[in-house]
């Protein structure tokens, strides 16, 4: 497939996910942990809950506000991590920062991130690398919250 095709199937991916968010709307309910975060620079502010039952991610939601990279990368993470055990997860989260700071990943870990990898372009983008981070952050967080418990 040409590159710009490429291009456009990840812009068609991040645009449907921002109109059309996955996993949106806070349960706030016993089980789950809640993370916060925000990015003062550009304004993104993002509630995660992660639901963990026996090592395994077996909820996330998300509710925020902010730029189209930064919900839409909600809204993705939601759908990478759920069902993962708690180690696969961090091991795409490490991925997945790897890949956005333009960093060489495995054909398994580009398997592992689905829908994810149409955030590769987000490293010509520095500025926008907080942006389609701060949910997979705040996830990252609420496994290790999990974990030292």
């Amino acid at each position: 497939m040409p590159s710009h095709d490429i291009e456009q199937l990840y812009r068609d991916v991040i645009m449907d996910n921002y109109k059309n968010p996955h996993n949106k709307g806070l349960l706030h309910q016993i089980g789950y942990t809640p993370i916060h975060m925000n990015n003062p620079s550009c304004g993104d502010d993002m509630n995660v809950e992660v639901k963990i039952e026996n090592g395994v991610i077996t909820d996330i939601r998300q509710d925020g506000h902010g730029c189209s990279i930064c919900c839409s990368s909600a809204s993705v993470m939601s759908e990478t991590l759920k069902g993962k055990t708690l180690e696969e997860a961090q091991k795409i989260i490490d991925a997945f920062y790897q890949m956005i700071q333009a960093n060489p990943i495995s054909e398994e870990m580009e398997e592992a991130l689905g829908e994810a990898i149409a955030y590769t372009g987000v490293s010509q983008f520095p500025a926008r690398i907080k942006c389609a981070t701060l949910s997979w952050k705040a996830c990252e967080k609420a496994i290790s919250e999990e974990e030292n418990k």
